[in-house]
């Protein structure tokens, strides 16, 4: 039996048949294809740079909330002038405001949050329709990836404050709402900001989902409904000092 050592892989059997050169040689030449950027290995370092990067960006970022919301939200709508009033309240109450970083309810919470003094922070992602990151964001990181994207939401974040917005903030919501229910993240307060909007599908899961068994009372406890942005704010704080 043949073995071939490639790096930390062990090969045997048909899976050890000669590829004319070494990794090092395939490295140095440079007269080879330039396809291999778009191989899976050169995806996972690429993946690992984004943590490195997101983590080294944001290590130092304090106590910070996100913020959701649908890109589509135009100024002048009263859900952007929400996400300033949100943006702002949680700057006022020391917390780094988190969002996106595109436009939209997005813009709005950041722009409520630069304007009050706060910290202002976008994580962008690369979209085939959106591109760059709004003018209000005094800190960001893009990313490729939106898992990546997703950890630095939750791992940096004692929150979310969610406004109406479609299915990349479903996605979110219900990526928080999974990680309390099986206990990842602990003190993490989900609050929904728009009875309005949110209502509808507060009741469908209630109504529906609990009333067939597939979610419990305490897991509908996890969501607050309120129209109000300091009742929003305060549990943000409430959690932060431990009393929720």
């Amino acid at each position: 039996m043949i073995d071939k050592i490639t790096g930390p892989v062990l090969k045997r059997r048909e899976q050890a048949r000669d590829e004319g050169s070494t990794t090092d040689q395939r490295l140095l030449d440079s007269r080879g294809p330039s396809d291999w950027v778009h191989t899976d290995p050169w995806r996972v370092l690429r993946i690992q740079a984004e943590f490195v990067e997101g983590f080294g960006a944001l290590a130092e970022l304090g106590p910070a909330v996100a913020v959701f919301g649908s890109a589509r939200t135009p100024a002048g709508h009263p859900a952007y002038a929400l996400a300033e009033q949100v943006g702002a309240g949680l700057a006022r109450a020391d917390f780094a405001v988190i969002t996106g970083g595109g436009p939209g309810a997005m813009e709005g919470a950041n722009k409520g949050a630069s304007e009050a003094g706060g910290v202002s922070v976008g994580l962008g992602i690369e979209l085939p329709f959106e591109s760059g990151l709004n003018p209000w964001v005094d800190m960001g990181v893009n990313f490729r990836y939106f898992f990546a994207r997703k950890t630095m939401f939750v791992k940096y974040s004692q929150g979310f404050v969610v406004l109406p917005g479609g299915l990349g903030t479903l996605d979110e919501l219900f990526e928080a709402l999974t990680l309390v229910q099986t206990r990842k993240v602990t003190r993490f307060p989900i609050v929904l900001v728009g009875v309005d909007y949110w209502q509808g599908l507060v009741g469908w899961l209630r109504d529906t989902a609990l009333a067939a068994g597939t979610l419990s009372e305490h897991d509908l406890e996890m969501l607050t409904l309120t129209d109000d942005v300091e009742e929003a704010v305060a549990l943000m704080v409430e959690a932060r000092n431990g009393d929720r």
